[in-house]
């Protein structure tokens, strides 16, 4: 039996309190639970080199000291529903995990100009099954 594809991929979200937050290779994404009816003007989110803070509302729900530094200005923040994902962006971010895992596996190959192309809803394919 093969392993989720959160495990499998090295994306395993962490919970918190407030959210959950996750990394790939490249990115960290930090998924926090606002009040219904929240509105963007109602957050403050601040993004420097090695801090990070977000408030709702008034309220601080995360401040601190980052592990290692990031570029600030790559930083990107979204109000979103939970039940109104962009079916685009979720098949992207599929694709971009799936080459991540790729290259994880096949550390010895240039994967630099690679390009994922097909249906990759639930992590794409599964070669566990496949003789070595």
């Amino acid at each position: 039996m093969s392993a989720p594809f959160e495990e499998r991929s090295g994306v395993v979200p962490c919970g918190t309190p407030w959210g959950q937050w996750y990394q790939t290779l490249e990115e960290v994404f930090i998924e926090v639970q606002v009040p219904p009816g929240t509105r963007a003007q109602d957050i403050q989110c601040g993004l420097q080199s090695r801090h990070v803070a977000l408030a709702v509302g008034g309220r601080e729900i995360l401040k601190g000291k980052l592990f290692d530094s990031t570029i600030a200005d790559e930083g990107t923040w979204t109000l979103e529903s939970e039940y109104a994902a962009d079916p685009w962006v979720q098949d992207q971010m599929q694709r971009k995990l799936t080459l991540e895992r790729f290259q994880k596996e096949n550390p010895g190959f240039d994967f630099s100009g690679a390009e994922i192309s097909g249906n990759y809803t639930k992590g794409g394919p599964d070669f566990s099954n496949l003789e070595k």
